[in-house]
């Protein structure tokens, strides 16, 4: 009886249907004419080819249309299924076998031979002899792997191969069944029994990316020797200017992710330890700021104290702050053509605009062989308009500095108004090369824009040929801050958390003087603040400029201070000499005064406040006094005895307190970075 069913609905219903039972008998047929052919087959030394007179219907289409038209049974369409899942089985495991590893003593797995194999190389790096023989293994080490091409010979790759990689695996089991029972996977060997060597394929090449390389001589560094320490009976009084600049933090943070420990000149200790934020008191309402001081024992020296003296700007609301009139002197010479100086330093300022009021006024001027403006004053408002000329400016030519400076103050004086508040930003790798035939001049012409009320800040930016101490120099005269900028977030700290502080000080020329207690203090050092050291006379001089403080910023200063007859004591009492004795403040350490203007003003204010030696000390001063040792560290310090990394890493993550934005722990894994560096 004929089913008229459709035979690809008979098909799958024959693949849903479970197989028949196997025919012990037909089993064993099949296994007997497999063998068979097997051995027949293994004297054959000729790939099987496609024939011309096959017969018409031949062709894996058709026959595949021939079996559905004529299998119509149950029996039949089970064996089909059979022979379907046979198929699909070797197409999917034909191109796994020919990339599995070769068991030793098992002949390799056969690809199908499309087109002549190339000739193996008559020699390699490791075996330069014939083929080996059969049952040989094959040879370990190097292979040398030819490429050829078409109009002539390619150079040899040589791919390294350890022993160990080379040696094949010992197959699994799949293997081992395949490598038995599929005779037609297996390619003939030729002639004289020489075993086929696998294919051996090298990766591309891939070149490491380089780190960049810092030259020592192409960038100059703002420095000094490091204090020393002082005998109070010598010398009682320590004087010197306030400092809120953090680049030399961001600078030693930039060259340790670039690979390479920072060299001593780089650090600053006091802008490393300005760098954090400190929940210092807040002043009180008409104080400019706030002092706090707190004692602590040494972590490094254990017969010595440390002081830290704290001070907290006030910060005004914002809403009472005078408009703002904002010239950006921005450096396009060739050496700002770099994405990590001009391309950074344009999404950083990008920044920037979002803060100001519509009613700030921004004007932008670039230098390079010359100077001009490329944006005149503009409303803040129109931030497309500032956008585009900043996308606008490209780098390349000289560095005409000078000529640029002088323009961007020539336009800052035109765009003030009575009250209005005029700031210079310059942005610069600081690579001065034209223009500049007399610094000093140039330093002159900014303090006296200075004493009329324009001030000048700097931000960093790239390394290479970085002059941080023309910056710093431009920075100080300029009554400004100087920043480096190596980051998009370092941007946004000082672009933006900062920015009131960086634009709008609270106090002018903020000097700093400490007289020590002889009968308490023997001797004394101050960590860091070398390059803003003043005279003892110019304290109460008003025509000696210092630092400036902004509004909410901070500024914070430590003293190593011993006591008399400490095992910890650097000098030898004097023979001819003893210390004075205090009258009435015999339990003081010390007595700090503070003196500056408020901003314009012309004559300075005195604030006094004793030190005791019974201030407490706080998780900020600690984490300070670790940032102080991690500075000192890099600067190789005689004073730090066995105190290393792994006490300065301890002291920071134990006081690391309250840390919003993560500046703290990022601090602890630069010391991580530097103690692995610097083994």
């Amino acid at each position: 009886m004929t089913d008229d069913r459709d035979p690809l609905d008979l098909l799958k219903a024959g693949l849903k249907a479970a197989p028949p039972p196997p025919d012990p008998a037909a089993r064993a047929r099949a296994l007997a004419l497999a063998m068979e052919n097997f051995d027949r087959l293994q004297d054959s030394t000729e790939a099987a080819r496609p024939k011309e007179d096959r017969p018409p219907q031949a062709g894996f289409l058709n026959g595949v249309r021939s079996m559905l038209n004529f299998l119509t049974t149950r029996p039949a369409l089970a064996a089909t299924t059979s022979v379907a899942a046979l198929i699909v089985g070797v197409a999917v495991l034909l191109p796994v076998a020919q990339k599995l590893p070769v068991a030793p003593g098992q002949p390799p797995l056969a690809t199908p031979a499309a087109a002549p194999q190339p000739p193996l190389p008559e020699a390699s790096s490791l075996a330069q002899a014939a083929p080996p023989a059969p049952d040989t293994p094959v040879a370990t080490g190097t292979v040398e792997v030819p490429y050829p091409a078409p109009a002539e010979a390619a150079p040899k790759v040589v791919v390294d191969m350890p022993e160990a990689e080379a040696a094949a695996p010992a197959a699994d089991a799949t293997l081992d069944y395949l490598a038995e029972a599929s005779p037609r996977l297996r390619r003939e060997a030729p002639a004289g029994g020489a075993e086929i060597l696998p294919e051996v394929v090298a990766a591309p090449s891939v070149e490491p990316m380089a780190l960049p390389q810092l030259d020592p001589n192409t960038e100059a560094y703002a420095t000094a020797e490091a204090n020393p320490v002082k005998v109070t009976a010598e010398e009682p009084v320590s004087t010197f200017s306030t400092d809120v600049d953090t680049a030399s933090y961001a600078l030693v943070r930039s060259t340790l992710n670039l690979g390479v420990m920072p060299t001593p000149d780089q650090v600053r200790v006091e802008e490393m330890v300005n760098y954090f934020p400190y929940a210092y008191p807040a002043p009180e309402a008409g104080q400019a700021f706030r002092t706090t001081v707190s004692v602590m024992p040494t972590p490094w020296n254990e017969g010595t104290r440390l002081v830290t003296i704290g001070l907290q700007g006030a910060l005004p609301a914002i809403a009472d702050r005078p408009p703002l009139n904002l010239v950006f002197l921005i450096d396009t010479s060739g050496s700002m053509e770099d994405p990590m100086k001009l391309g950074l330093l344009k999404q950083s300022l990008a920044l920037m605009l979002p803060e100001l009021r519509p009613d700030d006024q921004v004007a932008l001027v670039a230098y390079a062989g010359s100077a001009g403006e490329v944006l005149p004053p503009t409303r803040a408002a129109e931030k497309d308009k500032i956008l585009a000329a900043l996308d606008s400016l490209a780098a390349g030519g000289s560095t005409a500095g000078a000529e640029g400076i002088e323009l961007a103050y020539k336009v800052a004086a035109g765009m003030t108004a009575q009250g209005e508040v005029s700031r210079v930003l310059l942005a610069t790798d600081g690579d001065f090369n034209v223009g500049l035939s007399d610094p000093a001049a140039l330093e002159t012409f900014i303090a006296r824009k200075r004493d009329e009320g324009i001030y000048l800040s700097v931000l960093g930016f790239g390394r290479g040929n970085l002059d941080d101490a023309t910056m710093q120099a431009l920075a100080q005269n300029g009554n400004g801050t100087a920043s480096y900028i190596d980051t998009l977030a370092e941007a946004r700290k000082v672009l933006v958390d900062q920015l009131s502080g960086a634009l709008f000080p609270i106090a002018d020329d903020v000097k700093v003087q400490v007289e020590w207690n002889p009968a308490q203090v023997a001797e004394y050092r101050l960590i860091g603040y070398e390059t803003r050291a003043l005279k003892r006379e110019d304290f109460n001089n008003d025509k000696v400029d210092a630092g400036e403080i902004g509004a909410g910023l901070q500024v914070t200063a430590i003293y190593e201070i011993t006591a008399p007859g400490s095992k910890a004591l650097k000098n030898d009492p004097l023979r001819y000499g003893a210390a004075p004795a205090a009258d009435g403040t015999a339990d003081e350490l010390g007595f700090l005064r503070l003196r500056w203007k408020a901003p314009g003003a012309s004559e300075s204010q005195l604030t006094e406040t004793a030190i005791t030696g019974r201030e407490q000390a706080t998780d900020d001063t600690r984490f300070a006094a670790a940032i102080a040792g991690f500075g000192q560290i890099l600067q190789d310090s005689v004073y730090l005895g066995d105190w290393g990394w792994d006490q300065a890493i301890a002291l920071a993550l134990d006081a690391r307190g309250d840390d919003p934005f993560g500046y703290r722990i990022e601090a602890v894994n630069l010391m991580r970075l530097a103690q692995s560096l610097d083994r």
